[in-house]
């Protein structure tokens, strides 16, 4: 691997470890501070809803400049302040407002992807894919691991100064990665006034794909990174616990997102594998509510996390096949905006039917929908 890849995948670690270093807190956290199951959800959909908003824009607007690093900074830039200001404001509401402001840093994950992109030749599309949420899964396993362990030493509040301080050296190191000025300034629609958005919407391929990245997304968010937490914290889990929980969740990933688009895609096919990935997990979301014993909730969390990655990976593979490099962020941009509103749904609705029926009910729809979508994969091959 080159320097200039390198240096890109070491400041992509650390922009995802800065995020989501207190991610395993961060609901337990908001509860402690007198957060209500339904202020808790709009937390933890808050991350997703300025992604959604924003990430079909910035794909705009970078296809038209061509420009991707400077997104890439300003979406840093959101990272130090996300983490600095419930720093210095520790309360709930500040605490919405900052994950609002993570969902900007995590909106520009468009221009992260298509730079990287532009460092390997067409052919090698689906390897840059692979390595880059390789980096995004290293960057959060580490986090939560050392987000835990200053958690529990220190307090949880200190995570957030962790978050900063990472943060920052990721904005001083992203200042010297490459962008080719040569690949800015190829192939693109002047005449195009929404610069093939509209394009991008009539692609039936995109906006199937886009869905069933928005019902993983939905899954994750609202049990992995949303309420398992609170009911590893109802079997006993202490802060390191908790942090140990979601790094089970993303280990796995750093192996498997490499396998779902080579070894697995060669050997079931890309529907197929879809299919496995979303069963796996629709099972363990419906089951989690049922777990009596913290070790074999990290067991969940494992598996969970294999069918997380291949879903997660594959779709982002395959979304981008075949379209024109003008469009290529406009894509991707689509793309995570609607897996956005996953992230944004997943834990509002089961906040919501927590707060009503229970959270088992809850963990029941969202497992529901996800064996919804292995049938809808069949529409992949229409």
């Amino acid at each position: 691997m080159t320097n200039k890849k390198i240096l890109f995948s070491v400041v992509t670690v650390l922009f995802w470890f800065s995020l989501y270093a207190y991610v395993p807190q961060l609901t337990n956290y908001a509860n402690e501070m007198g957060a209500s199951y339904r202020l808790i959800g709009l937390i933890g959909g808050a991350y997703g809803f300025t992604q959604t908003i924003l990430r079909i824009p910035i794909g705009i607007i970078s296809d038209k400049l061509m420009k991707r690093k400077v997104f890439v900074l300003l979406g840093i830039i959101c990272a130090v302040i996300s983490a600095a200001s419930v720093y210095f404001l520790p309360n709930p509401y500040t605490l919405l407002i900052a994950r609002l402001i993570a969902g900007i840093a995590s909106a520009t994950w468009v221009n992260f992807t298509i730079l990287f992109l532009s460092y390997y030749d067409s052919s090698e599309s689906s390897k840059a894919i692979a390595i880059i949420n390789t980096n995004n899964r290293i960057g959060q396993l580490f986090s939560m691991l050392f987000g835990g362990i200053v958690a529990i030493r220190f307090g949880v509040k200190q995570v957030f100064l962790l978050s900063t301080i990472i943060a920052a050296i990721s904005l001083f190191l992203g200042a010297f990665i490459y962008e080719s000025k040569e690949k800015s300034r190829i192939n693109i629609k002047s005449n195009n006034k929404d610069f093939g958005f509209m394009d991008v919407v009539k692609n039936k391929k995109v906006v199937r794909i886009s869905i069933l990245a928005a019902v993983i997304q939905m899954m994750v968010y609202s049990t992995n990174f949303g309420f398992t937490p609170i009911i590893a914290r109802k079997l006993g889990a202490d802060d390191l616990q908790l942090s140990f929980l979601t790094t089970i969740f993303t280990l796995p990933q750093v192996l498997f997102s490499l396998l779902s688009v080579t070894i697995f895609t060669k050997k079931f096919g890309e529907v197929l594998t879809l299919k496995i990935g979303f069963l796996i997990s629709a099972i363990v979301c419906i089951l989690t509510p049922f777990t009596t014993k913290l070790y074999i909730l990290y067991i969940m969390q494992l598996i969970s996390g294999i069918g997380n990655i291949i879903v997660f990976t594959l779709t982002m593979s395959m979304v981008i096949k075949g379209v024109e490099t003008n469009l290529m962020t406009t894509t991707m941009g689509f793309y995570q905006a609607v897996f956005g509103l996953g992230m944004i749904l997943g834990p509002i609705l089961l906040g919501n039917i927590g707060d009503i029926f229970g959270l088992t009910a809850g963990f029941i729809v969202v497992g529901i929908l996800g064996l919804v979508s292995v049938w809808y994969t069949n529409k992949l091959s229409i």
